[in-house]
């Protein structure tokens, strides 16, 4: 039953569909002026169809953007006011991206301009700075390595003595149960 029910409700969403694009192409051959609310009220259906099928919505939106057809009694062609609107957003949006890539071309030659300056007057930094500054990325690099290097030979030194005193430890208490005539061995470091 649910089935049923499914493909009633598509049946009739694919039929109202049919009637707003019809409606779409009947308001542009005869120039009307496209809306949402004048395709929705001419297919018959609420705006909130449209609102929730964004594909028809788009054909709306597409059809209020494109120029009246031509009318053959006038013989020029119609400009429609949304097509003027959307020329002046397009232009607006144009010349804002362009503002904005000025200023940008702006600071950049200033900075240019800046460095060129400093490095003309002769106070601003060699123009070898960059090979300093791999020398000392490269001899900071070696420090830090020499400095792990030299901890692991002070851990293994440190082993060793440990070792050592183990040794001799162990060699001193051997000569101490040998008995009082034996002599003993002396850690000597």
């Amino acid at each position: 039953m649910s089935t049923t029910m499914s493909a009633g409700r598509q049946a009739d969403s694919d039929r109202r569909r049919q009637r707003v694009v019809k409606a779409i192409s009947a308001a542009a051959q005869k120039g009307f002026r496209i809306t949402v609310s004048g395709i929705a009220r001419q297919a018959g259906v609420d705006r909130t169809f449209l609102y929730r099928h964004r594909d028809l919505l788009a054909l709306v939106h597409a059809a209020e953007l494109e120029p009246a057809e031509r009318d053959p009694a006038s013989g020029g062609s119609a400009v429609s006011s949304a097509s003027l609107q959307a020329d002046l957003a397009n232009a607006q949006a144009r010349t804002v991206r362009l503002s904005a890539r000025i200023q940008q071309l702006e600071r950049r030659l200033s900075q240019e301009l800046g460095e060129q300056a400093w490095r003309e007057s002769g106070l601003g930094a060699p123009t070898d700075i960059e090979v300093l500054q791999r020398t000392i990325t490269r001899l900071e690099q070696e420090n830090v390595e020499l400095t792990e290097a030299l901890e692991e030979s002070q851990a293994d030194l440190a082993a060793a003595r440990e070792a050592n005193r183990e040794l001799t430890r162990t060699l001193n208490q051997r000569g101490e149960q040998s008995g009082p005539g034996t002599p003993a061995r002396s850690n000597t470091r």
